[in-house]
């Protein structure tokens, strides 16, 4: 029998190891998860807050944005913190715990963006009986279903790839743990762990996607038998924010995911993650604020509403 000795704990190369970066990256990071926080709680906040924005499309957008804080923070405290410390090593359970939250949290994206899709489909192409159609229970299901999924594909992940030996070099290289860079460390035969994790991820990406490809194909329909301008204008509009961060999402996923682990290249793999896991829960929220009329009508009322309190404090 092959002498093999079990690995206790990771060591993640991060993502450079130029010493003159660290403070740089540790202030930009810094800089990146305090955005993320203040944006995606703050959407919350201001759903929430505003009577106006208690409808479906912002019920799943509060999700939405709770779920982009979650699969955020996975990954970016600890990053930041070797960064800080110098310290990047990382236990077994906690990689395990590590890679299961940033999967189940951007699998239940996944799914939250098909369920945005479809709420969108019914609010353009069947405008008389949306409130027939989503209604609040219906949201509830969709919402839940979302996270369902999500903490199921990603305990299938974990037991996949946690079920591996890992006897070789302990060290990872990635600034977290991901399934390419561990698969790599196995000493198991992992032909069979890549055909599960493949079929799984092609399912969770790929479902979702025609879900959303689906739902916006029949309002293209709706939006070009339109007759008036204003209302395909109103009906681009409506949806505008959404297929951005669609287009963000899944573009970074399909092409850091769906390759064979001989096709990746571990720098090139590094930069994709830094968008997808730091940089697009920083923009979603920008995107919805920016592109919607009622968020920034809502956001101006919280600041009148600030300045008349502190006009009566201090006069």
């Amino acid at each position: 029998m092959e002498n093999r000795s079990k690995v206790d704990e990771f060591i993640l190369t991060g993502i450079t190891d130029d010493p003159d970066l660290q403070i740089p990256l540790f202030i930009m990071f810094i800089f990146i998860y305090l955005i993320t926080f203040v944006g995606s709680l703050g959407m919350v906040a201001l759903i929430f807050w505003d009577s106006h924005l208690h409808s479906p499309m912002y019920f799943f957008l509060s999700n939405f944005s709770l779920v982009d804080f979650g699969y955020s923070s996975a990954v970016t405290p600890k990053v930041i913190f070797g960064l800080l410390t110098g310290n990047k090593v990382i236990s077994h359970n906690g990689c395990a715990t590590q890679l299961f939250f940033f999967g189940a949290f951007a699998t239940t994206e996944s799914f939250l963006l098909a369920s945005m899709a479809y709420d969108r489909h019914a609010a353009v192409c069947k405008p008389l009986h949306y409130t027939t159609t989503i209604t609040s229970m219906i949201c509830a299901y969709l919402v839940s279903g979302s996270h369902i999924c999500g903490f199921m594909t990603s305990s299938i992940i974990i037991g996949s790839t946690f079920s591996l030996s890992f006897c070789r070099c302990n060290i990872v290289h990635h600034f977290f743990c991901d399934i390419p860079p561990l698969l790599v460390l196995s000493c198991s035969n992992i032909h069979i762990t890549e055909l599960v994790l493949f079929i799984l991820g092609s399912f969770t990406v790929f479902f979702p996607f025609l879900v959303i490809f689906a739902s916006y194909f029949l309002i293209f329909i709706t939006i070009l038998k339109m007759h008036s301008a204003e209302g395909r204008q109103k009906a681009f509009s409506t949806c505008a924010s959404h297929l951005t961060a669609v287009s963000i999402f899944y573009g970074t996923i399909i092409f850091m995911y769906l390759q064979p682990s001989s096709s990746h290249s571990m720098d090139i793999d590094k930069m994709v993650s830094v968008f997808y896991a730091m940089v697009i829960p920083m923009l979603n929220p920008m995107v919805y604020s920016l592109r919607n009329k009622e968020v920034k009508n809502a956001f101006r009322k919280v600041l009148r509403g600030q300045k008349l309190q502190l006009d009566h404090l201090f006069f």
